[in-house]
């Protein structure tokens, strides 16, 4: 039986000829057949040329993803299994990730040419999130394929927050094939150990994506005192205290995160770190009213604008935040600011920068623009898959 096919309205075709691989509602003119949620489909142009096979599902804002777009191969075992090799050649063989102890980003969603899909390896474990109900649907084939290729420990599931409103996605977390994790995993980053919660943990455990910003950030804390805001395990602060900082001051919300990061502390032997459990915004106001000084602040919150309606009051709070960040600055203090969310452009930063330096009177020089480690790879006719933002700047 032929797949169905969804015809596009006149001129909306060009980005999906360009390999953009989300096709929302909008964009399409009639479906042909009768396709079920999660089946493959055929997409055509108004004009009748075909441009790629996709992935249905009529519960989700993003009515078509995209996968290939050559009309003779399908999407099926074959196809997958390639797409997850290449994922792996590129951490493995290129980017030199992989091994005991090491920790990287595996498939990047859209990044990576499939979309729905993350895997995160954390040693002898892997961690899956699926994004789209479609995928979610193929689990075990998934399942069967990572395990063919990587023959990991175990395989452990993770659920995005509100992905199964959005997809109509029946899944929960816990194992789904092999040993089910410790509870603690150790991995490695640039000579310092992390404990990594897979099960309980902010996202697949780690945040996998700052690992270059770390590693530049840390050199430059060495003598200063150092507010390292929204700290989750510790990443940014402990590289920091091995580079030499004097003082290392953690804050973030959750005292689970805290838990971990002063695990990671005694695993790396570090003694100038101290952790606070309270929500950043309050902790620095106060913080500005005692007086206190830093010579560097890292700002690294959790996506403030996941939807574009969201973007005005994302840009408030990060307002707010650098307003504190530069109250709290010793002159040639450095700025590490991280963005996370889309939505929200380095030209944005830019300009909140130029905003809150006139109104306190501060020069910033902005030192480097740096972006998500190399393991999440930026699918250029895909521009939401190049999403993490970090600024290190100078305060005068």
């Amino acid at each position: 039986m032929s797949p169905a096919k969804a015809i596009l309205l006149p001129k909306k075709a060009k980005p999906f000829f360009a390999r953009h691989p989300w096709i929302f509602s909008g964009a399409i003119a009639a479906i042909e057949g009768d396709p079920q949620d999660g089946s493959e489909i055929e997409v055509y142009s108004h004009g009748g040329h075909f441009i790629a096979h996709g992935l249905y599902n009529s519960k989700s804002r993003i009515r078509i993803r995209l996968y290939s777009w050559q009309h003779e191969q399908s999407l099926d075992r074959s196809f997958f299994r390639q797409q997850l090799l290449a994922a792996w050649h590129v951490r493995r063989d290129i980017l030199r990730l992989t091994g005991p102890r090491r920790a990287c980003r595996l498939v990047f969603s859209e990044g990576d040419g499939l979309s729905g899909l993350t895997v995160d390896q954390y040693d002898r474990w892997l961690v899956v999130q699926f994004t789209s109900l479609a995928m979610a649907q193929r689990r075990d084939l998934f399942v069967e394929l990572l395990v063919e290729l990587l023959s990991p420990d175990g395989i452990y599931v993770r659920t995005e927050k509100g992905i199964g409103q959005l997809e109509g996605l029946p899944l929960q977390d816990g194992p789904i094939w092999g040993c089910e994790p410790p509870p603690e995993v150790v991995i490695e980053e640039d000579g310092l150990a992390f404990a990594v919660d897979i099960a309980q943990g902010h996202k697949t455990g780690f945040y996998l994506d700052q690992r270059d910003n770390r590693r530049a950030v840390g050199p430059l804390a060495c003598g200063r005192r150092v507010l390292d805001a929204f700290c989750y395990s510790g990443g940014f602060g402990l590289h920091a205290a091995r580079a030499g900082a004097r003082e290392v001051i953690g804050v973030d919300v959750s005292e689970a995160a805290l838990k971990l990061a002063r695990r990671n502390a005694q695993l790396n032997h570090l003694s100038q770190l101290t952790y606070h459990q309270a929500d950043v915004f309050t902790w620095m106001e106060q913080a500005v009213r005692s007086g206190e000084r830093f010579g560097m602040v890292i700002l690294d919150p959790p996506k403030f604008a996941r939807r574009q309606e969201g973007v005005t009051d994302a840009l408030r709070g990060y307002r707010r935040l650098l307003s504190l960040a530069l109250l709290l600055l010793d002159s040639d203090g450095i700025l590490v600011l991280c963005c996370c969310s889309a939505l929200v452009t380095m030209d944005m930063l830019d300009e909140l920068l130029v905003q809150t330096g006139m109104k306190h009177r501060r020069i910033i020089q902005v030192l480097e623009r740096r972006g998500q480690a190399p393991d999440h790879p930026v699918w250029v006719s895909c521009p939401e898959s190049n999403y993490l933002k970090c600024l290190i700047a100078r305060v005068l």
